[in-house]
């Protein structure tokens, strides 16, 4: 059986249960090894901000989503991608080729980027399966 290869596209909720649950459904239907990219967002509360402290929040929210998907057996590596999403998602899929593409997310009205329709344009522009998940937490 080949090892499918799944693109996570997730920042603020990459360690939630929603996505844990996700990742735990895709690993009982056979070998699957995930990417998840955290794109270094900036704050929407702030007009100005400092791209290495954005990085830096956004590695240390991919590393505890990365060590939790690692605990219950998931294969993962973690990358942090460009401050814009489309533009993270693109870059990383220039480098690797993946079967899926899970994106994670706030619930609307909370969602930037829901609002920029994400989910919807990443499945577009990529060609591949893509599935939204919201987190509740």
């Amino acid at each position: 059986m080949t090892t499918k290869r799944i693109l996570i596209v997730a920042n603020q909720t990459a360690g939630g249960t929603h996505l844990v649950e996700e990742v735990e459904k895709r690993m009982k239907a056979g070998p699957v090894e995930f990417v998840l990219l955290a794109p270094a967002t900036p704050p929407s509360t702030s007009l100005t901000w400092d791209e290495e402290e954005v990085r830096a929040g956004a590695r240390t929210r991919l590393a505890t989503a990365c060590e939790r998907l690692a605990k219950i057996g998931a294969s993962v590596e973690g990358v942090v991608g460009d401050f814009h999403p489309m533009a993270a998602v693109r870059d990383v899929m220039l480098q690797n080729t993946f079967d899926e593409i899970i994106v994670s997310t706030l619930p609307q009205g909370i969602s930037e980027w829901l609002g920029m329709d994400l989910p919807h344009r990443i499945e577009r522009a990529s060609g591949l399966p893509t599935t939204h998940v919201v987190s509740h937490e």
